[in-house]
Order: structure tokens, then C-alpha cells, then sequence
């Protein structure tokens, strides 16, 4: 079976045990390591992976073809993508600007641009000057430089972008939950549909328990694909991505995930879902 995910430090502790054949019954993975925009990109392919993380901004193109599973994924609190701008002199934190302003986002497929594009719709009259789509990594050095106003931030740059000596704009995770009261539903794992999903279910969910019951024993996997990392901030990332909602979405995910897809498809950012169609 192949699978696509992130190196981040989230997903390689999911998904250690069974890459590892430490999940009994489970057959053995070939794993494709890429950014989200990269994965979004194979499951809206016609040749893509067996089982892929995917934005949940992305899931609405792919819902013929994959199912969003009910685990594996990232959803939370206190964990939503970051606004950032510089602390240059003349710099501003005032979002009506950013309507003259060029923003630099990972992707436009991304869940952190849609929270980004319902936020703006709210806070930024007449809409943001220019959007300019770059790699995760080269946003905040980007913002420092000067090269653009305003960078969209996600995962660990949430712990290190003082040392880049950018300030907060906006945590858009914040104003989701204050907005909605419910948790901020990021990345998506998603199966073709023709699979045994509830297999596959159970064995992710098997890999996500042996994860936290034996931590010990992915640290070597998880640093070695999160090499720019210290194990501090990879301990911290995990701790922040990988909760409840990680073993089963439950019922407040599932309102989660369908709210975020409603509000995006009212604004025209994506197509409409039948909140049934996210269930198998």
C-alpha cells in the first residue's frame, strides 16, 4: 500500500509504527515524504497515493474519489496558523493595510489560506493587494527581508518566528475558535474509496496508540525527517497536533470540519460538500 505524508514531526509519529511494521495485520507502506501542497497536489492526480494527508481546504475536490477517514489527522486548539509581519521600523500591524499590502502564502489549497481568506473577508475592506504563493520554508525569511509585507505561517513556526524577528499579526486559530467554539480542523487523512476503509482506520489508529505508548521509539525517525528541528521544538509540535482528535475525530471534529467547509463554500472559496459524503 502507499501512502503520502508530511516530515513533519506530526505525521511521522502517527504513522511510525506502521511504516515500521509495528502494527499487526497491517500490510507494509511505501511512503511518499512531501509538503502538504505537494500531497494535495497527488490526490487530485488520477494516479494518486492509496492513502494521503491532505489539507481539509482540499478536501471537496477529492471526495469522489478518496474518503476522509476518522483519524490520522490534525485538528486542535491553540494550534491554527499565524499572520506575521516584521518589526522594521514602519512596519504595521493593522490589517486594513494588508489591501495594499503583498502576502506570501504556502499554498492556495492550504487550510491555513482558507482561515486566512474568511478572516480577510472580515477584517481587510476591499480585499488584499496581492498574494504570492511560496515554499513553507522561505515565507518567514521573506517577511524579514522585506521581500513581502506579510507571511502566513503554519506548524512550527509557531514556536520560532521571534528569531526571525517577525511580530504577530493575526492567530487566526484564535479567531476561529472565538468565532466558532470549535476546533480548527487543519489536515485531513483521506483513503481511495475502493480500499477497506475501516481497515485502514484501525490500523492508523492502532499506529497512533503505539505512538503514545512507546514515544521513546520514534524520536530517531521523527528528528532524522525534521532535521532543521531541535528535539525541543519537535517535542512541542507533536504535543500540539497530535491529541484526541488525532485517535477519532469524534462528533465535534466532524462539526468542525463541516462548518469550515460551509462558511468556505458560502464565500465561493471552494465547492459546496454534502456533510454526508464525509462519512463512510
Amino acid at each position: 500500500m502507499n501512502i503520502a505524508f508530511s516530515p513533519c514531526p506530526n505525521d511521522t509519529f502517527v504513522f511510525h509504527a506502521w511504516v515500521h511494521g509495528l502494527v499487526p495485520g497491517a500490510p507494509k507502506l511505501e511512503v511518499t515524504y512531501a509538503d502538504i501542497d505537494i500531497t494535495n497536489s497527488l490526490a487530485a492526480g488520477s494516479n494518486g497515493p492509496d492513502v494521503v494527508k491532505i489539507s481539509y481546504a482540499a478536501l471537496p475536490w477529492v471526495l469522489s474519489e478518496y474518503a476522509l477517514l476518522p483519524c490520522g489527522g490534525a485538528l486542535g486548539k491553540g494550534c491554527g496558523p499565524l499572520l506575521l509581519t516584521s518589526n522594521r521600523a514602519g512596519s504595521f500591524i493593522d490589517p486594513a493595510k494588508l489591501h495594499h499590502s503583498r502576502v506570501a502564502v504556502p499554498s492556495e489549497r492550504s487550510t491555513a489560506y482558507l482561515l486566512f481568506r474568511l478572516w480577510a473577508a472580515q477584517h481587510v475592506p476591499g480585499g488584499v493587494g496581492e498574494i504570492i504563493v511560496l515554499p513553507f520554508h522561505e515565507i518567514m525569511p521573506a517577511v524579514r527581508d522585506g521581500l513581502v509585507d506579510a507571511g502566513l505561517v503554519i506548524h512550527e513556526a509557531r514556536f520560532t518566528y521571534p528569531s526571525y524577528g517577525l511580530i504577530l499579526m493575526a492567530d487566526l486559530g484564535s479567531w476561529w475558535e472565538q468565532t466558532t467554539n470549535l476546533p480548527i480542523p487543519l489536515g485531513a487523512i483521506i483513503a481511495r474509496r475502493s480500499l477497506d476503509l475501516p481497515a485502514i482506520t484501525g490500523w492508523i489508529q492502532a499506529s497512533v496508540r503505539y505512538a503514545w505508548a512507546y514515544p521513546e521509539r520514534s524520536r530517531e525517525y521523527v528528528l532524522h525527517h525534521s532535521q532543521e528541528l531541535s528535539a525541543e521544538v519537535t517535542q512541542a509540535h507533536i504535543k500540539l497536533y497530535v491529541n484526541e482528535f488525532t485517535e477519532t475525530i469524534g462528533e465535534l471534529g466532524y462539526k468542525a470540519v463541516e462548518t469550515l467547509l460551509s462558511k468556505a463554500s458560502l464565500e465561493g472559496l471552494v465547492p459546496k460538500v454534502d456533510p454526508e459524503k464525509l462519512r463512510f
